[in-house]
């Protein structure tokens, strides 16, 4: 028999509320988004399930809103139902030797939850994840990733309601594309309304081997040695603490979205034309990755930089933030200048890496 292993609180089960008396900026973590038509707090995948297919039905615009980190709504807010995801739950669906924990867990069960409870129980293989904001849900769309680490390593299967279909449907982690900061959900936006995560997790103390240096250099180990999976989740804890990544609402370094750009993949003769002291990540397929905090750097934005209330953090480069009182527009105002500094230096177009939903930067330089 399966075993429920642990289930967060959930919120008021499947209520609508007047969405005027919730404004989005309430729920998500830059603070910053204007109101929404209605709210809708679906507290099972069966009333996330009805509250999404209602709205296609109806032909009404729907924003699926899971913990609100990687989002940046315009402020003007959402013309249409937000339906906020809200089911719990982590089961144990089989433990053995051989195959180590498969565990499957509720789209909304928060994330850093969820990696505490892997941690405590010696499953090993997210724990290079901790800290990081959001719901379970979202994990497999932006294939959620850290420190050498991502969710597509430890995915088994993604259950989903697809939206054109019409039908529920479990992806194997084969068929999800996944890739850097990509996935087949996120190419197909909107398509696919994920109801649960099924995890493939080892057993055992010792964290996945740690791949990044910054990291390993944390734990006192070498790049692909192994420590005590608490000491990396406790080092990974500390370290991104330490540039305003981990949620604290006195904090005003972590009213962001995380990242606001993605690390640029580069051809390799584009790559070729950056300074030699350029970072470097060779990829399988002959492509490299550098480094967009880097760029942003070398092209003139400090931590710090720009005008309360919307500047960069004054503790990680890539992080953008709302120093409380800020306006969806200052913020992108803050992150067409960035982006157009970096490409001007370097010739390089950066990406945002959160959702805009109601709101776009200014078009890049031709």
């Amino acid at each position: 028999m399966p075993e429920v292993v642990a289930s967060t609180p959930a919120e008021a089960r499947g209520e609508t509320v007047p969405a005027a008396a919730v404004p989005l900026s309430t729920l998500t973590t830059l603070h910053l988004g204007g109101p929404a038509r209605r709210l809708v707090v679906a507290t099972t995948a069966e009333q996330l399930v009805e509250a999404v297919a209602d709205c296609d039905r109806r032909g009404e615009p729907v924003l699926v809103l899971g913990g609100g980190s990687n989002l940046v709504v315009g402020d003007d807010g959402f013309d249409g139902t937000v339906v906020r995801v809200a089911s719990r739950g982590v089961v144990l669906d089989d433990l053995s030797d051989c195959a180590g924990a498969t565990v499957t867990v509720a789209a909304g069960e928060p994330w850093d939850a969820l990696v505490a409870t892997t941690v405590e129980r010696g499953w090993v293989g997210l724990e290079a994840l901790s800290g990081i904001p959001g719901l379970t849900g979202a994990s497999p769309i932006q294939n959620v990733g850290a420190y050498g680490a991502d969710v597509s390593q430890t995915i088994a299967s993604v259950r989903t309601w697809d939206r054109h279909e019409r039908a529920q449907r479990t992806l194997p982690a084969a068929a999800c594309a996944f890739g850097y900061r990509s996935s087949r959900f996120k190419s197909e936006p909107g398509r696919h309304l994920v109801l649960s995560v099924t995890f493939q997790l080892e057993l055992g103390t010792l964290g996945a081997p740690v791949r990044y240096a910054e990291l390993a250099r944390a734990l006192g180990v070498e790049p692909g040695g192994r420590a005590p999976a608490g000491a990396v989740r406790d080092a990974v804890l500390g370290l991104r603490a330490g540039k305003g990544m981990v949620l604290d609402e006195s904090d005003h370094d972590t009213w962001s979205a995380g990242s606001f750009f993605t690390n640029p993949v580069l051809d390799a003769d584009r790559a070729a034309t950056l300074p030699e002291d350029a970072p470097r990540f060779p990829q399988p397929d002959g492509r490299v990755k550098t480094s967009a905090a880097w760029l942003i750097e070398r092209a003139g934005f400090p931590r710090g930089f720009g005008e309360p209330p919307a500047t960069v953090s004054t503790k990680h480069t890539l992080a953008l933030t709302n120093r409380g009182g800020a306006t969806t527009t200052q913020l992108l105002s803050l992150a067409s200048t960035i982006r157009d500094g970096v490409q001007r230096r370097y010739g390089v177009v950066l990406e945002p890496e959160p959702q805009l939903v109601g709101c776009a930067l200014a078009p890049a330089a031709g």
